[in-house]
């Protein structure tokens, strides 16, 4: 918050850059304006012949330069929780938590999450310091599940760490034990084309222009469409356009996008092996074997399968395959692993340390591959990425979400000394940069790195709203307004008798 923002406060005035959460009335603005400019006076600010021509905000802000912008941790206190929808990554929400000292703090709910997740915690967090990270985290973790479904938990983590570091004048890298690096390095989508001459094309962009030096490709089953004897049962699952829709119909239990792995009972036949193989093989080509090239979104189909796929690819060197089969079948997962040279990932959709460590326990995995807007947030993403680094296992990091989740997870990446590479999944999305402002005048990107902000306080970012305006979603336009109808608490949530 600026000196004038402060001081427009105090006197019950409104900055459209800062946001206050009741309206004045204009007798109190008045008043409010009186008395500092009374008390201006009898404490010895010489105004000067500017007093009589200049606007309050500038009077404020040229005679308060050196009044201490930051905050009496102790005493900070939680008064509201706001939202606002983005379409980033289809719909993607941002939440703003807000303190009784002006400071607020930035998170985001997970891609494609309900932000209904964070809102039912507001009633949890009124009153409580946001520096108590640890204990406001323990008291709602309860309230978070599986992948998207701990995107309110992590939303409000991550808004706290930015809060806290604001408060402590200090970046949230260094509230998290320290820095193993200055600048912290992302992994790619291989871009898609018409042809092969064009997708070339774009590759060389990607590695020489925008300097990228680690890339993903998707293998899907779904590129065998209209190629006979490449699968077997596959006619079964299509859809009404012949397509294997991973992400099919979410209200059809029982379409093949909601279906597990082991139950498809989809096989690959060597032809579709050969096809898929062909695939990679052309993209490799492309992007030689200096650049790691991970892969990922094979389709639904058992460990069985995948065993063989991975044995068709082996020869690529491929960084790792990811999810191949759901996180939860330790067993299935841990048999992949064993059956190939390949690394294999998985972590995306993984609630909490004690859900990844079976993974790591059975060395299951030979890289964790959490999302902080569903591990737990920046702190315990740490500690999973310090605890599997104690078993000898890498860290790679997805993230599909906006400038806020992006920065929480170079935070973390930075002071996480196992960390690989973290995914950025909007390179192509041209007004994705301009969502936020960073405070110490620093690029997000550059070739193919984050920047970590080494002195900008919190996750060193702010809004900046009229960008975010612009692409707010169809479904939802409001923009941080009033929440009162979350404030309420109604149950007894203590999980023990």
């Amino acid at each position: 918050m600026t000196p004038s923002q402060k001081y427009l406060k105090k006197l019950g005035l409104k900055d459209d850059n800062q946001h206050i959460n009741e309206q004045p009335e204009q007798g109190e603005v008045e008043q409010g304006r009186r008395s500092f400019l009374k008390k201006s006076a009898l404490g010895g600010i010489t105004l000067g012949g500017a007093l009589l021509v200049s606007p309050i905000e500038d009077i404020i802000a040229q005679t308060t330069q050196k009044v201490n912008r930051y905050s009496a941790p102790s005493d900070l206190k939680i008064t509201d929780m706001r939202y606002c929808v983005t379409s980033v990554m289809g719909r993607t929400a941002i939440i703003r938590i807000d303190t009784n000292q002006g400071i607020y703090g930035l998170g985001e709910v997970r891609d494609a999450a309900d932000e209904r997740y964070a809102l039912f915690l507001k009633s949890r967090i009124l009153g409580e310091n946001p520096c108590n990270v640890e204990l406001i985290f323990k008291k709602i973790r309860q309230f978070g599940g599986q992948a998207r479904q701990a995107g309110g938990v992590c939303a409000v983590e991550m808004a706290l760490w930015d809060i806290c570091g604001k408060a402590y004048n200090v970046p949230a890298w260094q509230l998290l034990g320290g820095r193993y690096r200055d600048k912290i390095r992302i992994y790619a989508d291989t871009p898609e084309a018409s042809s092969p001459e064009e997708q070339k094309k774009l590759i060389q962009k990607r590695l020489n222009d925008e300097g990228y030096t680690w890339l993903k490709m998707d293998i899907s089953i779904g590129e065998l469409k209209g190629k006979p004897d490449t699968l077997v049962n596959g006619k079964f699952w299509e859809n009404k356009q012949g397509d294997l829709a991973q992400w099919g119909d979410q209200n059809n239990i029982m379409s093949y996008g909601n279906t597990l792995h082991p139950f498809t009972q989809i096989q690959i036949t060597d032809k579709g092996l050969d096809e898929m193989a062909a695939i990679v093989e052309n993209v490799r080509s492309m992007v030689g074997y200096e650049v790691p090239l991970s892969s990922d979104h094979y389709g639904h189909f058992d460990f069985n399968n995948g065993i063989r796929l991975g044995r068709a690819l082996e020869k690529y060197r491929l960084a790792w395959l990811e999810d191949v089969v759901s996180w939860e079948y330790t067993d299935q997962i841990k048999k992949l692993s064993d059956a190939l040279e390949t690394p294999i990932a998985t972590g995306e959709d993984i609630y909490l340390l004690k859900h990844f460590k079976p993974l790591i326990d059975q060395r299951a995995v030979d890289i964790i591959h959490p999302d902080l807007a569903s591990s737990g947030g920046l702190l315990e993403t740490k500690r999973i990425g310090d605890y599997a680094e104690e078993n000898g296992i890498a860290m790679a990091m997805h993230q599909a979400g906006t400038p806020i989740s992006f920065m929480a997870t170079v935070h973390c990446a930075a002071a996480t000394q196992n960390f690989l590479a973290m995914e950025h999944h909007s390179i192509d999305v041209p007004w994705w940069e301009s969502l936020v402002k960073t405070t110490d005048g620093r690029k997000l990107i550059t070739k193919g790195y984050a920047n970590l902000p080494l002195t900008a306080p919190g996750l060193g970012i702010e809004l900046n709203d009229e960008a975010v305006k612009q692409h707010l979603h169809p479904s939802d336009k409001s923009y941080f307004a009033p929440t009162p109808q979350w404030s309420d608490k109604h149950s007894h949530d203590r999980i023990f008798s």
